[in-house]
């Protein structure tokens, strides 16, 4: 049984990472999709219950966001696992003016989160911790996470 945090600015391919990776495995929660945290509470407490492994795909920028799935998760017997994606805000700011329609977020609203965004830690209660960043070719990379970096 895995949780998976993701933990990024908008437009640094945290949903691009979840199809790609964990589509197959995972239910993917996400706040845009379930518009109120809680219907969100509801759909991550059926997972713990049912013993689904899911992910959370939002942007989860401070300790106190990502504890709420922690502990719930660790509670229940889960490993939690955390994807941090590495991203200047310049370069979130220009992938996000390449979106279109609803999927394009208003410039402050990134710059925002960025403003929020506390690099995880192991501390928080992580059993992995990961970086993400997008490589030349446009494919992601993934380390185990360097508290250091």
């Amino acid at each position: 049984m895995e949780a998976v945090i993701f933990i990024g600015v908008q437009a640094t391919g945290k949903s691009e990472f979840y199809r790609q990776r964990f589509f197959r495995s995972h239910v993917r929660v996400n706040l845009d999709m379930l518009k109120t945290r809680h219907r969100e509470r509801l759909l991550v407490a059926a997972c713990v219950e049912a013993r689904q492994p899911f992910v959370i795909d939002n942007t989860n920028p401070s300790v106190a966001d990502r504890q709420r799935y922690i502990a719930e998760s660790k509670g229940a017997g889960f490993a939690v696992v955390g994807y941090y994606f590495r991203s200047s805000v310049h370069e979130a700011l220009e992938r996000n003016r390449r979106r279109s329609g609803p999927d394009r977020v208003p410039d402050r609203g990134v710059l925002g989160t960025y403003a929020r965004l506390e690099l995880p830690s192991r501390d928080e209660g992580f059993d992995q911790l990961h970086f993400v960043s997008i490589g030349d070719d446009g494919g992601f990379v993934v380390e185990t996470y360097d508290e250091s970096r």
